[in-house]
């Protein structure tokens, strides 16, 4: 069967089409309608972008022992690497530490990995990943045109995984940077790296999603562009030629191409990497919360409508949150005007705020909002959350509650102060409906159907004035958190 021509197939049916058009008196199809028809030409492109990219290579320094004689050989240390064994326990090995009667060689460079980068400026800046170049004793870059430089690594930050290293080269190819908002899902994209340590790979897709929430400190581009170990540091490109995003992470099971990959998205990635390059590091505010999502059942009883937001289960001690105003059971729902969707948002939005900033937040507290004001502060390492020993006093305990399935008693004047609270009511007993909702002994309740209770007495009086037929939101504290729980009448 003879081979079929699609290209000039597909050229001879658009002119009989634009023919037939004219014919009966019909507009002849638009060019974007026409490309439709065809798949897209990325050649330009590569030419375009392909020479601001570049290969990077890792060393690390390494002292070996001279070998006796007696030890295991090199191919058989690089069979046990290569399919991920342990390296077994024989004198001399390199992967041992030597004797300290052994002879030592002078430290020497051993191959460490390889990633992808791309040229942010003429003068020899370059953008990759802070896991290519990370515990890395020196760095190479390989250019397209094959001229190789040791660079200089000007700074990396692990929360962003952004790098920036620079080499002593001038009037090279610098990339153009796209705008991240313009970017469709279904859009074209393409990917030039070193996978495997193959130079100058061209890999294409379309874009996926966007906002992808991984778990990580920025979101993502996700992207079916096939990407594999070496393609991370290379750039995600449009359709204009304009990068977009870093290629980072692969969603995989086997270590290699699975069609989901991840970016990080470019606007996010440069602000990084201007701080990396004026200081050498990432400063970013914080307000000092600890968060969680809020859940559709949670904000459809407490009145918020829907679940959105960030839930404020603990405030730290001398914090800017604490001194602003924030409380433990707090929903802050928006941000410098700007509203908190999710809880994942929050960090994001205060850790890209200059720490110094006068910044406005508001909270929702027991049915209303509220306005605020925070001090953003500059990002440290998160304290460890108190755990509740609950060793102060045995109040009398009251059985008001019980139709909820709650035993409660007073709190002492030492758990107010520990837990930082001016009141509530300690549980000493969940059983039923409110065990179902997740309450347990030793939770603080310090609100009830939106009503703060300061004392058992209001905790009784909140009670009884409670549809025993619909379920009722309880703010408590476990400890420095605060949750919602809701519990719900037996059916």
């Amino acid at each position: 069967m003879a081979c079929v021509d699609w290209k000039k197939l597909n050229f001879y049916i658009l002119t009989a089409a634009i023919a037939l058009s004219i014919s009966v008196g019909l507009a002849p199809p638009s060019l974007a309608q026409a490309q439709v028809r065809t798949l897209p030409d990325f050649t330009d492109l590569v030419e375009q972008v392909g020479p601001s990219v570049v290969n990077i290579r890792t060393l690390e320094k390494v002292t070996e022992s001279i070998s006796t004689g007696n030890g295991v050989d090199e191919q058989m240390l690089e069979f046990f690497r290569r399919f991920g064994l342990p390296v077994p326990n024989i004198p001399n090995s390199p992967h041992q530490a030597p004797r300290k009667d052994q002879p030592q060689l002078p430290e020497e460079q051993h191959p460490r990995g390889v990633g992808s980068g791309f040229i942010l400026s003429t003068d020899g800046f370059i953008m990759t990943n802070a896991h290519v170049v990370d515990g890395a004793d020196e760095v190479l870059v390989t250019l397209t045109d094959k001229r190789e430089f040791k660079a200089s690594i000007i700074g990396a930050d692990k929360r962003s995984d952004i790098a920036v290293v620079k080499i002593a080269a001038t009037g090279l190819p610098a990339v153009k940077v796209g705008d991240v908002s313009r970017l469709k899902v279904g859009e074209w994209v393409i990917a030039i790296g070193s996978p495997f340590g193959l130079d100058n790979t061209v890999t294409a897709g379309i874009v996926s999603a966007k906002q992808r929430d991984t778990g990580d400190y920025l979101p993502f581009i996700q992207t079916d562009v096939a990407i594999n170990p070496g393609n991370s540091g290379g750039p995600l490109i449009n359709m204009r030629g304009e990068v977009v995003g870093i290629n980072s992470q692969i969603y995989s099971r086997s270590g290699g191409s699975m069609g989901i990959s991840f970016a990080i998205p470019m606007d996010e990635a440069f602000r990084v990497s201007e701080q990396l390059r004026a200081s050498g590091h990432v400063s970013r505010g914080r307000i000092g919360v600890q968060i969680d999502q809020v859940t559709k059942e949670v904000a459809e009883s407490i009145g918020l409508g829907k679940p959105q937001g960030a839930l404020v289960r603990a405030v730290e001690t001398g914090s800017p949150a604490e001194k602003a105003g924030v409380e433990a059971g707090d929903i802050i729902t928006r941000f410098e005007g700007k509203a908190v969707e999710k809880s994942s948002d929050l960090p994001r939005m205060v850790g890209s705020t200059k720490p110094g900033t006068h910044s406005a937040l508001t909270v929702f507290r027991r049915g209303s909002h509220k306005e605020l004001s925070v001090v953003i502060a500059e990002i440290e390492a998160d304290k460890p959350i108190k755990k509740d020993d609950d060793k102060a006093g045995k109040p009398q305990a009251s059985s008001a509650g019980q139709a909820l399935g709650l035993v409660v008693s007073e709190l002492t004047a030492a758990q107010k102060k520990e837990l930082k609270i001016k009141g509530g009511v300690k549980v000493d007993a969940a059983s039923d409906a409110a065990a179902r909702a997740g309450i347990r002994e030793g939770d603080v309740i310090v609100a009830v159907a939106n009503n703060a209770i300061s004392n058992v007495k209001e905790f009784e009086s909140s009670v009884l004035k409670l549809d025993k037929n619909k379920p009722v939101n309880v703010l408590l504290r476990r400890g420095d958190w605060a949750q919602y729980a809701v519990i719900r009448p037996a059916q």
